[in-house]
């Protein structure tokens, strides 16, 4: 008598880790930042992402939680690994002290680049971290508030627009303002995120 075969046991799906934190992680980092002031231009450009709300905010808890590593990577070594090597590197000098400009390409805004100030050397310190324009591309023609549109330009092209501009203290990391009086004598404050801008005040 032919012995019954022993039941099927379904075998249990092998658990997947989280997706790897590449570029397009980054960029939902850095849209996470500017939801408070610009949630429909936040919405759309997620959309182009194919990210939902939640895998932004689980892009930004990731992020956070590498930032804040008690033996995490340096910052400028943590960009590399995300981002890959930097699309071009140079060597600049801001007053005394020289530097090395890191750029690499944001396909959210072509004519933009992520942009990270580091002290000389492959493990320097960074000394700042924002969009700034490509290499080449044209920037926009700032005359007037109007147009001061939101994430149409950086804080370096507003300051050389309307100078002279002046520095306050951003509202949280990764957030700048700059003080300045237009051509016809109206003061503004315009706040900008990761470097983009998002408002006048």
């Amino acid at each position: 008598m032919d012995k019954e075969p022993p039941d099927s046991v379904p075998s249990a799906p092998i658990p997947s880790g989280p997706s790897p934190f590449g570029p397009r992680a980054f960029q939902l980092v850095l849209l996470r930042r500017m939801a408070d002031f610009q949630p429909s231009l936040v919405e759309d450009a997620r959309r182009e992402l194919g990210a939902s709300i939640a895998d932004m905010r689980e892009a930004n808890r990731r992020w956070q939680a590498m930032v804040r590593a008690p033996r995490g990577r340096g910052a400028a070594a943590r960009y590399r690994s995300v981002l890959g090597e930097p699309e071009s590197r140079t060597r600049r000098r801001i007053g005394d002290l020289e530097c090395d400009a890191l750029l690499w390409p944001v396909p959210l805004w072509p004519d933009l680049r992520f942009e990270v100030l580091t002290a000389p050397g492959r493990g320097g310190a960074v000394w700042n971290e924002w969009l700034v324009r490509a290499p080449g591309a044209p920037g926009p023609e700032l005359r007037t508030a109007a147009d001061l549109r939101p994430w149409s330009c950086t804080v370096d092209e507003v300051a050389r627009a309307f100078p002279p501009a002046r520095p306050l203290e951003g509202s949280a990391p990764t957030r700048w303002r700059l003080a300045f009086t237009l051509p016809d004598g109206q003061p503004c404050v315009a706040e900008f995120t990761w470097g983009l801008l998002q408002r006048l005040v």
